[in-house]
């Protein structure tokens, strides 16, 4: 399981750590209730189930993700994470492809202090 985030510029590299570890739990763990991700096929999915399906397939995709935050915009609840991401994954025929992208962020601050996504958006992929 991911520790509590306290700082919401960090988000990114700790569910890349937890993702390229193969730790779905850990991953989840980093997504606030009610939580929503677009995929990268432009799909949006709510909900911890879609979420768990979603990052199990990644993780069973030999998925290998690097993120590289370039902008964190704090307020008092929320915050804006804005992230250049490649993710290597096998594809359909066994090859590794690399889709690379943008991703505009939210998170928001917890009752126990710690930051969780509530919109993943890595739209924008090259």
């Amino acid at each position: 399981m991911s520790p509590v985030v306290t700082d919401p510029a960090k988000l990114p590299i700790v569910f890349q750590d937890a993702l390229n570890a193969g730790d779905v739990e850990g991953v989840l763990a980093l997504f606030a209730p009610g939580a929503g991700m677009r995929t990268a096929a432009g799909e949006h999915i709510t909900g911890a189930e879609a979420l768990r399906v979603e990052i199990g397939g990644t993780v069973a995709a030999h998925g290998q993700l690097t993120n590289v935050p370039r902008h964190t915009l704090v307020g008092a609840e929320t915050a804006l994470l804005v992230t250049d991401w490649t993710l290597e994954i096998d594809g359909p025929g066994g090859e590794r492809i690399a889709p690379t992208g943008t991703t505009a962020n939210i998170a928001r601050r917890d009752t126990d202090g710690g930051w969780r996504f509530t919109l993943l958006n890595p739209l924008g992929t090259a």
